[in-house]
């Protein structure tokens, strides 16, 4: 073996070691997102609120009225959880977010989209380019990923039961 090829595995192993750090990191956010929600003063205005949620339009008026009812939970949710921009109490709050922050928060809205009839992932980052004053060149990274997830949540989706003989 060589010295490059020595100097090569080294770096392949460095990387694959940040690499698993960052999977770690990544575990634990999931295994802790959101938790303050279940703790007050969170738990018994989302309890209250999210099966009222589940029927209305994401970033709809009505949309926007409940949440203004909700404004004690959501204000501490938000101070308490990093994944939301508005942790970081700025006018740029998107960056100060770290890319661990962004996956985390671009998962998050994935998922609440799934929990809305008319949820879509795709207006819903369209709507918080606005919201949040999110560049193209970041819009672009959360498109991507999403485009991605969802290509390997759809390549690991079980088989229905329809189509099992």
């Amino acid at each position: 073996m060589g010295a490059a090829e020595v100097e090569t595995r080294k770096h392949i192993q460095q990387v694959s070691a940040y690499l698993s750090l960052c999977a770690s990191e990544l575990l634990k956010r999931g295994i802790e997102h959101d938790a303050s929600k279940l703790i007050e003063p969170e738990a018994s205005i989302f309890d209250e609120y999210t099966p009222r949620l589940k029927g209305l339009t994401y970033g709809s008026v009505e949309y926007y009225a409940c949440m203004k009812e909700m404004q004690t939970a959501i204000n501490h949710h938000q101070l308490n959880n990093r994944h939301h921009p508005e942790f970081y109490c700025t006018d740029d709050n998107i960056s100060k977010m770290s890319l661990f922050d962004l996956m985390e928060m671009i998962m998050d809205w994935l998922a609440a989209t799934k929990r809305h009839a008319d949820g879509d992932i795709y207006k819903s980052i369209e709507h918080n380019r606005g919201r949040f004053n999110i560049s193209d060149q970041v819009v672009a990274l959360l498109r991507n990923t999403v485009g991605e997830i969802m290509q390997k949540e759809k390549e690991n989706e079980p088989p229905s039961p329809s189509s099992v003989v």
